[in-house]
């Protein structure tokens, strides 16, 4: 039976589809984003396909196998750590980021590297095969394995894929993506969604791993429906400047692991490179003076010690600035007012900036500390003892609470040469007998602020 034409409304904004049109979209509540499209539906699965075209028996939760799920490496050991241990054969893993940022010629180093042992069919659709080879050549990512193929037709796709069966498929990008069944340009909701709901066909009927590299909006959200983060089974967001150095890796849904994860990433001319003792890179020009505060920081499983840059300089302009970068400026403005209500510094009429040196993204509590010296210490302009660290949770009270993961910070900033630790004082029963450095307890803002002058 041939497929029936179908009109639906569908939202721009989240995907939500509809048989009439309405004002208000009831998916996420935006006014005047439904615009008609016309989709080709199947009359056995309605508008997507299931995944596996066999009906299946419903089964007891306890008669499933747990069977230890194979991984392969990638070939990096920061992508390995993000994505939970490496590549799940079956999984769908989608790859965002801003134009430039690398995204493509992470994913081709990684085909070079799966290719020594694997099948590998990396799939354009923005670039012809003579670019993918001149970007090959460049990042020394040239195998003679790997196979290429410049479609953007899915059906076409599906068809080399059961005739190559490779074990890792990458789509680049699924904003070029079309089926030839919806009435809809390629990019757009329906498209989006329907390419990627059979992508994931593809990769649970076959066991193949599927990575696909989609595009960001200006405010840096993922282009397209909001369903399709839903259909995939991990997000990786690739973070950094375009002329920036460093890159940053990290998993904002994963279903085989860990979401706290982060891989950091060094550009060159010759590709993306690790960067393993990521610490003493963020701190390798870290110079003394008022308002820097060295704190450890941990990112899932991965202590991280970063350089806190805080200035504080008197304005005649009213109101005075709040400027944060990599840092929450809601959090700057709560630490602001409990230093002036419980440490009676008083800077109200002063110009606030604050920074995180490396572009690193801060937003665990264990840093309120810090920062709360970091302020004090630009105000007062007095400088922090050297080799000094601090972390710890600060209460409206101006009390310090406790964190987690004290002891892999300790141990990360020892390996690093710190002699002074500052930390909660409800942490220091959770460490050990450390030799040759000074760690020191405190309950509230004004003991920390004592402690590092």
């Amino acid at each position: 039976m041939l497929p029936k034409k179908k009109n639906v409304f569908v939202c721009q904004s989240c995907g939500y589809d509809s048989p009439k049109w309405m004002g208000k979209c009831p998916g996420c509540g935006s006014w005047n984003t439904m615009v008609e499209e016309t989709v080709k539906t199947d009359v056995r699965h309605g508008l997507s396909l299931g995944l596996t075209d066999r009906p299946q028996s419903a089964q007891l939760l306890s008669d499933i196998s747990l069977a230890k799920m194979p991984r392969f490496s990638t070939g990096s050991s920061e992508l390995d750590r993000v994505l939970g241990g490496g590549i799940i054969p079956g999984s769908l893993v989608l790859v965002v980021g801003d134009p430039g940022v690398g995204k493509s010629s992470l994913n081709l180093q990684v085909c070079s590297c799966v290719s020594k042992s694997k099948k590998v069919l990396y799939i354009t659709g923005e670039e012809s095969l003579q670019q993918i080879r001149m970007r090959a050549e460049r990042i020394n990512a040239l195998s003679d394995t790997m196979k290429v193929l410049s479609e953007t037709d899915m059906e076409r796709i599906g068809i080399h894929v059961d005739a190559e069966k490779p074990e890792l498929l990458i789509v680049d990008s699924i904003q070029t993506i079309f089926r030839p069944d919806v009435q809809s340009a390629p990019g757009s909701v329906s498209q989006v969604r329907e390419c990627a709901v059979e992508l994931l066909r593809i990769a649970k009927s076959r066991g193949i791993a599927v990575f696909i590299i989609g595009h960001v909006t200006k405010d840096g959200t993922l282009a397209g429906p909001r369903v399709l983060e839903h259909i995939v089974d991990t997000v990786l967001y690739f973070e950094g400047e375009r002329n920036a150095q460093y890159r940053i890796l990290r998993a904002i849904k994963n279903r085989f692991g860990s979401t706290n994860e982060l891989g950091l990433f060094e550009m060159r001319d010759t590709g993306l490179k690790d960067v393993p003792d990521a610490s003493s890179l963020f701190l390798s020009e870290t110079v003394l003076g008022p308002g820097i505060v060295i704190v450890p920081t941990v990112e899932g499983t991965r202590p991280l010690l970063v350089e806190i840059q805080a200035l504080v300089a008197a304005t005649p302009y009213i109101p005075p600035r709040r400027t944060a970068d990599s840092v929450d400026i809601k959090r700057i403005q709560l630490l602001l007012a409990v230093l002036e209500k419980r440490i009676n510094l008083s800077m109200g009429a002063c110009d606030v900036y604050v920074k995180v040196a490396g572009g690193i993204k801060i937003d665990e509590p264990a840093c309120d500390l810090a920062l709360c010296i970091a302020l004090a210490s630009s105000f007062t302009n007095k400088i922090v003892k050297e080799r000094t660290v601090v972390f710890g949770e600060v209460g409206l009270t101006g009390e310090v609470r406790a964190v987690n993961g004290a002891d892999i910070r300790i141990k990360e900033a020892c390996k690093l040469g710190f002699k002074n630790i500052i930390i909660p004082q409800k942490n220091i029963s959770s460490i050990g007998h450390m030799k040759n450095v000074s760690v020191i307890g405190v309950t509230t803002v004004k003991e920390a602020l004592k402690a590092v002058f």
